[in-house]
């Protein structure tokens, strides 16, 4: 804004000092052309005739012009032997050096040009000179004095300054508060994220008005919000975690401990211990993979026959238990999913619903597609599953308020695998209920293929 106001400032002197240039030249030009028109068209009006002395010209001419400020007429006449005489027609010439009282006139009656410049004290004097054509030795000159004119201009143009800088001021104030109120919730911001910690994610951002800034508070704490939840589940999981690899550790720990001596006692205790080292093994294994779940390359999609798989997986699920399968119905066309995650998925919902039915009840599996949409699941004819327990059995670790059957031992992550397969595949599995009693556990799944 600086520079912008000095050059305006610079701009308009320079204007300024054009149109006082102008002035003086149409100044000049006027006057001249005014004396040139009276020595062509001028009458004595002591005679009525034309003008036959030039000196008489000059005088009659001068009487009738009324000098602007900072203007001079005179009228030149050569004299042989003497200094040329000067008739003079000003007002509110310069007094310190009048054009009349030194050799100047002498220099401007022997310059052949029609114009010209002179360097005075008092500052620049423009000229104009017309000679008369009757008589060379007479002539006559208009000199303006352009100093007070370029003075005023100089006023201007200070004044201009003046009140450019104080607008200059006026506008870095108003700027400075205004920027300091709309950057004050940026810096709210900013020192909110620096004061967050792991320890504390509850601190939030007071929202005020609607502009971009108030959106930007509003997604910030949205942020907060995930990042918490984020953190809790992960501490949740941790400490699930730990909770359940306490508790095989315990009970190695304790076994090993009281062993005796006894064969068969110390052939239970390697039984008892092996066991629980293989649920560790487990427990891990499945952390590991609900880990791996994160990362980009969890699946690997290819192209799959629906019916083929299908048929697949219900040969390996009628190996886990002497259960009454049924292969429901088959999808038909070509899908493009991770046949080996959908396979483990599809195996550990069948093995859940093993260990909730008892021998001789019915199991089914079964796949449909509509359009891009698959399903694939596996209905059993158990209990069934609580309705406090629907929104906690996906969940790590979580095995419901209410067990369905009494037999499993897991340690709560088969579904939560499951979920992670089906998310990875773009999709949910959802819980629903079987017509005549159990719970049917749904793969749904938006997979882009061939149509049957």
């Amino acid at each position: 804004m600086a520079v912008a106001l000095a050059a305006v400032a610079l701009s308009t002197r320079s204007v300024l000092l054009r149109d006082v240039d102008h002035r003086v030249d149409r100044l000049l030009a006027q006057e001249t052309q005014e004396f040139a028109n009276f020595v062509d068209q001028g009458i004595d009006p002591d005679t009525g005739r034309r003008f036959t002395d030039p000196e008489r010209l000059l005088v009659v001419f001068l009487q009738r012009q009324y000098a602007d400020p900072d203007e001079e007429l005179l009228g030149l006449v050569a004299r042989e032997g003497a200094k040329p005489a000067i008739k003079t027609q000003s007002r509110e010439a310069p007094v310190d050096s009048p054009l009349a009282e030194d050799g100047a006139l002498a220099e401007i009656f022997a310059s052949d040009a029609p114009t010209g410049t002179l360097d005075r004290p008092s500052g620049e004097v423009r000229w104009a000179k017309v000679t008369v054509r009757a008589d060379p030795t007479a002539a006559f000159v208009v000199a303006f004095h352009p100093a007070s004119e370029e003075h005023r201009v100089n006023e201007i143009f200070t004044m201009f300054l003046a009140a450019s800088g104080v607008a200059l001021m006026l506008t870095t104030g108003i700027g400075w508060v205004i920027a300091g109120r709309i950057l004050k919730p940026v810096r709210v911001v900013s020192n909110a994220a620096a004061e967050i910690t792991e320890q504390d994610l509850t601190r939030r951002i007071p929202v005020q008005g609607t502009d971009d800034i108030a959106a930007l508070t509003v997604t910030f704490n949205a942020m907060l919000d995930r990042l918490e939840r984020a953190f809790a589940a992960q501490r949740e999981f941790v400490d699930d975690a730990g909770h359940e690899l306490r508790t095989p550790i315990t009970i190695v720990r304790g076994h090993l401990e009281l062993m005796g001596d006894d064969p068969a006692e110390r052939e239970e205790t390697v039984r008892l211990v092996t066991d629980e080292l293989d649920r560790m093994s487990r427990i891990v294994e499945d952390l590991l993979l609900l880990a791996k779940a994160e990362r980009p390359d969890f699946l690997r999609p290819e192209p799959v026959q629906l019916a083929e798989l299908t048929a697949d997986i219900f040969v390996k699920a009628r190996a886990l238990g002497d259960r009454d399968w049924r292969l429901a119905e088959v999808g038909e066309g070509v899908v493009e999913l991770d046949e080996q995650r959908i396979t483990q998925a599809l195996v550990q919902l069948a093995q859940n619903a093993v260990q909730h039915t008892v021998a001789g009840q019915t199991v089914r599996i079964g796949s449909r597609r509509t359009g891009p949409r698959v399903e694939l699941y596996v209905a059993d004819s158990g209990p069934g599953v609580q309705e406090q327990d629907r929104e906690v059995i996906f969940e790590r670790f979580r095995r419901g308020t209410a067990r369905r059957g009494a037999r499993g031992s897991g340690a709560g992550l088969g579904l939560s695998i499951v979920k992670a397969i089906a998310e990875g595949h773009h999709g949910r599995v959802e819980l629903r209920t079987t017509p005549g009693g159990g719970a049917t556990f749904t793969l749904v799944l938006e997979s882009p293929g061939e149509a049957p």
